[in-house]
């Protein structure tokens, strides 16, 4: 069980490195962010839920943010293969494919990012909804 674990985390820790350190450092950051948000809006769904409410729509925006980043990052980097592609003439496709596997890491990570934090928010806006 362990070993499976620590496999998992260094599986996760290479592909975060593979996808740009810079890039998907800012997704984790908008994940970790929305997380955040969400916590407060449920703790203070009894208690304020003017401030719920705030908190929902900052992790709409901070989701959201997450998406767009990854997409944004996996354009450069598609711009960036199809650049290398270009200088080299005639690319071995396993090079290319790996270029494309690159690219595509932030936009799953954006993509995991915006669904963890969407789950989120549609439980906190339905108990908003059957507070009111």
């Amino acid at each position: 069980m362990q070993s499976t674990i620590l496999s998992l985390t260094v599986q996760f820790a290479d592909r975060f490195y593979e996808g740009g350190p810079l890039f998907m450092s800012l997704i984790l950051i908008c994940l970790l962010l929305s997380l955040a948000l969400l916590t407060i809006g449920f703790i203070n769904l009894k208690k304020d839920s003017k401030k719920a409410r705030k908190m929902l729509n900052l992790t709409v925006d901070s989701s959201l943010l997450g998406l767009v980043i990854g997409f944004f990052a996996s354009v450069i980097g598609l711009i960036t293969a199809f650049d290398s592609v270009e200088a080299l003439g005639d690319p071995n496709p396993a090079i290319f494919a790996g270029g494309l596997k690159v690219s595509l890491l932030t936009a799953t990570f954006g993509l995991f990012t915006f669904i963890i934090a969407r789950i989120g928010i549609l439980i906190l806006r339905w108990l908003l909804q059957n507070k009111e």
